[in-house]
């Protein structure tokens, strides 16, 4: 298997508003209500705020290619682009996806290991995630990859809050 990570630019807007929108779709519709996934779904991946989050120099969007196919991707924020804790010596791992056919290949750590490496060539002391409550298989990743749980933060689908542990794994 072939892969290959690029930087994503405003020229990518489409695919990453379509990939995000699939991947998140697929992660999360079984467990939450219809209204509330559209609801996140079209705030979220709307265009004008994805172009805002491309634009900004704390965020960084990665594609991951699998054999020429688009099969996963990273955002990360350093501060002050950050979700929460916004501290300068870390770089938050908001969105880490794979798209559903390409699960199960050892592709999450792919992305995992690039975002310790940009970490790394940053500088940071540490990086960090939240991560839904109710998402054990996510938890039972990032444990393995040497996270452990600092705190708590809300997060809304749509009009349900819900609780994320947020994870840290010192560099």
């Amino acid at each position: 298997m072939k892969l290959f990570f690029r930087q994503c630019t405003q020229e990518d807007i489409c695919t990453l508003r379509e990939f995000s929108y699939k991947t998140y779709n697929e992660t999360f519709e079984e467990t939450n209500t219809p209204s509330n996934m559209k609801a996140y779904l079209d705030k979220s991946f709307d265009i004008e705020r994805l172009r805002v989050e491309l634009l900004n120099a704390n965020s960084m969007f990665y594609f991951l290619y699998s054999d020429g196919e688009l099969s996963g991707y990273l955002k990360l924020n350093e501060a002050p682009a950050q979700t929460d804790i916004n501290d300068g010596q870390s770089l938050e791992i908001e969105r880490i996806y794979i798209a559903k056919e390409f699960q199960g290949k050892g592709l999450g750590s792919e992305l995992m290991d690039r975002a310790i490496e940009l970490a790394n060539m940053r500088k940071k002391l540490y990086v960090w995630l939240g991560v839904w409550e109710e998402n054990k298989k996510a938890i039972l990743f990032y444990k393995k990859n040497g996270f452990y749980q600092i705190g708590t933060h809300s997060f809304f689908m749509g009009d349900d809050e819900q609780t994320d542990y947020i994870m840290r794994k010192n560099l």
